[in-house]
Parts: C-alpha cells; structure tokens; sequence
C-alpha cells in the first residue's frame, strides 16, 4: 500500500497530513466500484486533527447510511494510511451550499471523548454511542410503548428505574433505546456504553495485563452504565464475579445501570442467582414481536427515506408496502432488510419489482407456514398448469406440448431448490445431468424472448412458493 502523504499548515504543529485522494482509491479498491459510486464518493475531506478525521456528505441519509454500513472499513483503511486516527466526525453540507453556512443541528460526532468513557486502546472504539439511534427515530406502537417510556423517564431522571432491564428477540430495537438513553444522558453525565462481549474481552485483557485496578476504575467510574446482551456473560464465573461487585459499587453511588438481554432475567442460563435477582429488582420490561401498527410505521417511513434518495426511480406501491407489513412479522430488523432488497433490485434491474417478483427477492424473509419446495410439489404445480398428467410429463416422448411443461417444471427444480443436477435428473425419469442443463438454458433463453414464458414462470414460482396460500394463482 502506498503511504504517501502531503505536508499541510506547518503552524498547528501537524507534519504529515493524510492524503484523502489515496483513501479514495483505496476505498474503492476495497468495498467495490459500485459501493463507492454510489455512497462513498460523495464523502469529502474537510480537516485533520490530532486523532480523527472532520469529513462531510451532502444529505443526512447518506450519512446515516454510511456510518450504520460502511463505518468501521472505512476507519481501518483510514488506519493503514495513518494509525493515529481513532475515530471520524461528520457534517452536513449540500452541494449548493458553503461550509461556513452550516446548522449545528445537522453537526454529528461519532465520538465524544468529553463526555463517554472508553477502555483506552479499544479496537476501532466499538464503545461508542451510534447518534443515529436516537428517540426521536425510534417507532412506537402498543407492542414497544412500555419500553420506550420506561427508557424515556430514565434519560429525564437518573435512577428513576435502576436497574432497567429491558429484553426482547433479536433486531426489535433493544440497542436502539440503550443507545438513546446514552445520546440523551451523555450530554450531562459521563456515559460508558459496552456490550457484555467487550466486556468480557476487556476483563480477561486486563487479567493478562496485570491491571485489574485500572478495569475496576474504568468500569465503577461512571454515571451511567449501558451493558447490551447481557446473556453472553453465561458460565464466566470469574467475570460475573467483577460484574457483580461493579454492580452493586454503581448502585451505592447513585449511578444508573440499563441492561438488555433476548430474555427475561429468570430465563438467563447460567448466570448467577444473586446477579439475575438484581435485575429483577429493578424495571423489567419486554419489547414484544411487533404488530401491524409498528410494522406498517417501519415500512412507510423505510421507504420514504429511500424514496427521498431516489425520487426519480423509486416509487415502491402501496401494494407492496403493504405485503412486505403483513408477511414479515418476525423483527423490525428484517423489515428494513426486506425493503431495502427491492430498493437492491430496483437499482439493479432498474425497475420496481411487482408482486410476484417480490415474494420471490423476500422469499427466505416470509412466513411460509413450513411449505417445504419438494421437486415432487414443482412437477405436480406445473402439470396442473399446463393440463398434462405426470404419467406425461415423465415419459420419454417428446411431444412439444410435453417438452415444454417437462423443461419448465426442471428449470424451476433448479432455480427453487438446492438439488443437484443428478439429484434433478434422477427425479425426472432418470435423465442424464446433460438434458437438465439443456431444459435450464432453453427456458433462460426463451425468457429473454417471450414476455409469455416469463409471465408463466412468475405465476408458477407465487404457486409453488405459496401453493396453500390465499393469494393461490
């Protein structure tokens, strides 16, 4: 790698300056042409301080984009280049608009040593508070309102609740409320944020280091102490052992403890019995799978996000709003993933995918009630559609109005299932692996020619996938 850099403003005692346009390259050498086109293009350099890099981008969105997907990759190729940047603040500048003209609502810094406290030398400082996971962004309904309030009257008033336990499944929005409470309490109190992971790397590191003393006055001197998937602290009798006199030392000093967890604090498995009655002994509240209201809330607002990017191209149908809130119920997590799939699709194919085409892009995101895609389902599905029997279908003629049932019915066994081509011909009267790749290239083909094909395919695809559904073609 070619570490070169420029000198720049001898005066503010800096000698060597990091040269952004190496960064760039190697940027895009790094996470792709089409990543760096798309988002990381549009970063600009403005200053280099003593440990972090002051950078800008023209919207919010993008911003928030970059920094929730691209972050921690983009610093350590920043570190390659220059080890002693730690961390990278942005600001918002439009296009049409100077730097000096900003509003210091749209200033963001990802790190804030001032007020957050971080075990020195962390890796990449994956300690940090995410700003972007605020309670101003954070979507209600009935099935998360209670931990939403709960979180909100802790951030107004310090051991109000202590300690907050807050617990659901996974991508329900447990870190986002952690990470709120912390944006709003960092302002006026020094806020450490860690995951039980890190800390449990930290305690063994500090074990082999001989500095036992320093974790202890790191971790008990706080006022608030966010601990997130409190669960992977199960079995490490030694660690629960600190985290319990760290504990109770926070709780002796007025300090206030939120922990979250995928369970309630009686369901953590081996976790000692005193530590799990001293989460009992606070709040305990759940954040259930999300209803309607919250899900139809995330979609809506998912896409308007987008849509305000890609005004032009993007225009995603209530419909599909609409299919995406009622099929994936799961977690919040998998609705944003669901809907920015057909903004990858769109993108790609430069076209918004219809009904059909979406079940097919979401289809290992949906709840399919168990409907396992056996070939013997396709071949029955397809001969059903075509009129023909599977006695036909199967048989060695070659008729045309069998041939093309007979290459549909294998192309879509390929396409829909893991199968091998053996396995396939196998299922096909024992054809050779050489006739299924003929069928899969001929339909390939005749779909680049016949709007019919592809019309009978997608129809098949909604069938087989949802073959005991309502929305049965």
């Amino acid at each position: 790698m070619n570490n070169t850099f420029f000198n720049k403003n001898l005066n503010n005692l800096k000698t060597e300056n990091l040269d952004w346009g190496f960064v760039q390259k190697e940027m895009k050498q790094k996470l792709g042409k089409d990543i760096y086109e798309s988002w990381l293009k549009k970063i600009n350099f403005i200053e280099e301080f003593n440990d972090y890099l002051l950078l800008s981008v023209p919207t919010r969105f993008i911003r928030d984009w970059i920094t929730s997907r691209y972050l921690d990759q983009i610093l350590q190729i920043i570190k390659n280049f220059k080890k002693d940047i730690t961390r990278i603040e942005f600001k918002i500048i439009e296009n049409n608009k100077k730097e000096e003209n900003f509003d210091s609502n749209n200033f963001v810094t990802l790190e804030n040593k001032q007020n957050i406290s971080f075990i020195k030398d962390s890796y990449l400082q994956y300690n940090r508070i995410d700003p972007n996971k605020r309670f101003e962004n954070f979507i209600t309904s009935s099935s998360n309102r209670l931990a939403f309030e709960a979180s909100l009257k802790v951030s107004e008033n310090i051991s109000y609740y202590n300690p907050l336990y807050i617990y659901g499944g996974v991508g329900m929005g447990k870190t986002h409320l952690l990470n709120s409470i912390g944006f709003e309490l960092k302002k006026k109190n020094k806020v450490m944020f860690i995951s039980a992971e890190r800390f449990m790397y930290q305690f063994v590191k500090s074990i082999k280091a001989n500095e036992m003393v320093k974790f202890k006055e790191y971790f008990r001197n706080t006022d608030i102490l966010l601990i997130d998937d409190i669960q992977f602290m199960n079995g490490k009798e030694a660690m629960q052992e600190e985290f319990f006199h760290t504990f109770n030392a926070l709780l002796d000093k007025g300090s206030q403890i939120i922990v979250s967890a995928d369970r309630a604090p009686n369901k953590l498995s081996r976790i000692q019995e005193r530590i799990k009655s001293r989460f009992s002994g606070g709040l305990v509240v759940d954040i259930q799978k999300p209803d309607y209201e919250l899900r139809r809330k995330v979609v809506e607002k998912k896409t308007q996000e987008l849509t305000s990017l890609y005004s032009e191209k993007l225009k995603i149908s209530k419909e599909i709003e609409n299919f995406i809130s009622t099929e994936i119920t799961t977690s919040v997590r998998e609705l944003v993933g669901a809907v920015n799939r057909i903004v990858s699709f769109s993108r790609i194919y430069n076209k918004v995918p219809n009904l059909a085409e979406t079940k097919i892009v979401l289809k290992d995101l949906l709840n399919l009630h168990e409907n396992k895609v056996t070939i013997d389902l396709i071949q029955t599905i397809v001969c059903k559609f075509f009129k023909i029997s599977k006695n036909e279908m199967l048989s060695s003629r070659r008729s045309r109005y069998l041939v093309r049932p007979r290459q549909t019915a294998i192309y879509l066994t390929k396409i829909l299932t893991s199968k091998s081509l053996p396995e396939i011909g196998r299922e096909f009267s024992n054809r050779d692996h050489t006739t299924i790749i003929h069928s899969v290239k001929t339909i390939e083909k005749l779909k680049e020619k016949d709007p019919e094909i592809i019309d009978n395919i997608n129809k098949l695809k909604t069938q087989i996938l949802y073959n005991n559904r309502e929305n049965e073609i």
